[in-house]
C-alpha cells in the first residue's frame, strides 16, 4: 500500500485533490515603504481558534493534470481500492530552467510517517536528473505546517503575493508564500 507509482495523465487527468488542514498559526505579513526602500516582515501568530481550509471553500479546486501544467508528472500512493493516498505533481517552468511541485498532498491519516518525504525525494531527484537550477512551489502563511516541512525539506522563502487569492488575503491570513530549493 505505501508504494510510490506513477499516475499516468490519460487516468488521472482533473482527479480533484482533496487538499485539507487545519492550522492554529499563520504567519502575519507586514509590507512597509520606507524611504530607503520595502520592508516586508512575517511574524507567527495563533489564531483565537483553530482554522479549517478544505477544498469545497474555493471556486478552483486542486486537480491533477491541470491543462494550464504542460508537461506535468504525477506520482502517488493508491489505496487497495486504487484510490490515491497521497500524490505529488510537477511541472517544468522551461523559461527558468526550475521545476514547479504543482501539487503535494498526503491524506491526513497518513501524514508525519515520511511519505511527504518521499514524494519530495521524486521530484529532487527529477529536477537533479533534468538538470534544473530549482525546485520551487506555493504554500500559504497560513499553512504552517507545509512550511515547516518544506523548510525541513530544504527551502526557503523566495517570494510573497499579497493579492493571489484575493484582495484580501493579509485580511484573511491566507497569503501566498513562495519556496524554494536552490540546487
Amino acid at each position: 500500500m505505501d508504494e510510490i507509482v506513477f499516475l499516468p495523465e490519460s487516468r488521472w487527468k482533473g482527479w480533484p485533490i482533496p487538499m485539507r488542514y487545519t492550522t492554529e498559526t499563520y504567519y502575519d505579513i507586514v509590507s512597509q515603504r520606507a524611504e530607503d526602500g520595502w520592508t516586508v516582515r512575517l511574524e507567527k501568530k495563533r489564531f483565537d481558534s483553530p482554522v479549517t481550509h478544505y477544498p469545497e471553500e474555493y471556486d478552483f479546486p486542486d486537480r491533477l493534470y491541470q491543462d494550464h501544467w504542460v508537461g506535468a508528472k504525477a506520482w502517488g500512493i493508491l489505496s487497495g481500492e486504487g484510490e490515491p493516498l497521497a500524490c505529488i505533481e510537477t511541472c517544468p517552468e522551461e523559461w527558468s530552467n526550475r521545476l514547479v511541485v504543482a501539487e503535494l498532498w498526503v491524506t491526513e491519516e497518513l501524514r508525519r510517517q515520511g511519505i511527504g518525504h518521499r514524494l519530495m525525494a521524486i521530484a529532487k531527484k527529477q529536477a537533479a536528473e533534468e538538470g534544473r537550477r530549482a525546485v520551487i512551489l506555493e504554500t500559504q502563511s497560513c499553512n504552517t505546517g507545509a512550511i515547516a516541512f518544506y523548510e525541513s525539506e530544504g527551502f526557503r522563502l523566495i517570494g510573497v503575493d499579497l493579492c493571489c487569492y484575493s484582495n484580501r488575503d493579509i485580511d484573511r491570513r491566507e497569503v501566498r508564500l513562495n519556496m524554494g530549493l536552490l540546487l
